[in-house]
């Protein structure tokens, strides 16, 4: 080309707007804030599973979290605190989120199409973690609010009054389910797209995943329904002495003295 050609090619390019980096960073903040939730999801469920030890360990798990062990007496504020950022969390994952949601029926036909089409196993799974994120928005908030407004009642007693003479068990049961299949695909989903545990095969690779992803969305719901019955029994045992507060035999032999 000519020294006038190259400098008519190169006109307006600088005008050019760039591609915007937002897209990808939004999709950055999705991902780390799915992690964080999921493996909260995992811990979260290992600490109200303490009840299967004993009464007296879940108590006392409970009170590490409120700080009882450190300052000599409990936080339930602390509770309130970590609630308050799971919230914020739960919130801006969802809201990230909604920009992957068919926007409108034309866009469902048309996803619905490809899905029955193609039989692809992880469309399938997106589909499902949609119906569950969905499903999450209102099931997953009352037991939030609860948790932020009402730290100090968690305990052997409290949580298992609250199960089952409040009346939360249906809630938490089908919470139960909803939750352990979505963070269970969400975070098999995230290691598939950002190639974490990868080999060199990939379509082997993503086979190891999905076992991987199955065994433990259905350890974590065995362990949950175990939970969910052990808290039912005693808030059962329980239901004439609503409101009574847990009291370790350790202390309340110090009160009988």
């Amino acid at each position: 080309m000519t020294p006038n050609a190259d400098v008519i090619a190169g006109v307006g390019l600088k005008e050019r707007p760039r591609k915007s980096r937002w897209p990808a960073r939004m999709d950055v903040a999705q991902s780390v804030s799915g992690l964080l939730l999921g493996l909260f999801m995992w811990g979260h469920m290992f600490f109200v599973s303490s009840i299967l030890v004993s009464e007296k360990f879940m108590w006392t798990i409970t009170k590490m979290f409120e700080g009882y062990f450190f300052f000599g007496k409990p936080y339930p504020i602390i509770v309130s605190g970590v609630v308050a950022v799971i919230i914020i969390l739960f919130v801006m994952h969802a809201l990230l989120a909604l920009r992957k949601f068919p926007a409108n029926y034309r866009q469902y036909q048309a996803f619905s199409a490809h899905r029955k089409l193609f039989g692809h196993t992880d469309t399938t799974l997106w589909w499902l973690q949609f119906l569950t994120g969905f499903a999450l928005f209102f099931l997953a908030s009352p037991h939030l609010f609860q948790m932020l407004v009402h730290p100090g009642l968690i305990g052997p007693f409290e949580s298992s009054d609250r199960v089952w003479s409040g009346g939360w068990w249906p809630l938490y049961l089908i919470l139960l389910f909803v939750v352990e299949l979505h963070g269970g695909i969400g975070l098999y989903r995230l290691a598939v797209k950002w190639g974490w545990l990868s080999g060199a095969d990939a379509d082997a690779s993503r086979r190891r995943l999905q076992r991987a992803k199955w065994a433990l969305t259905i350890f974590f719901l065995v362990l949950g329904l175990a939970t969910l019955a052990a808290y039912m029994k005693i808030g059962y045992a329980h239901r004439d002495k609503v409101g009574e507060l847990y009291v370790p035999p350790a202390q309340q032999q110090e009160v009988g003295k």
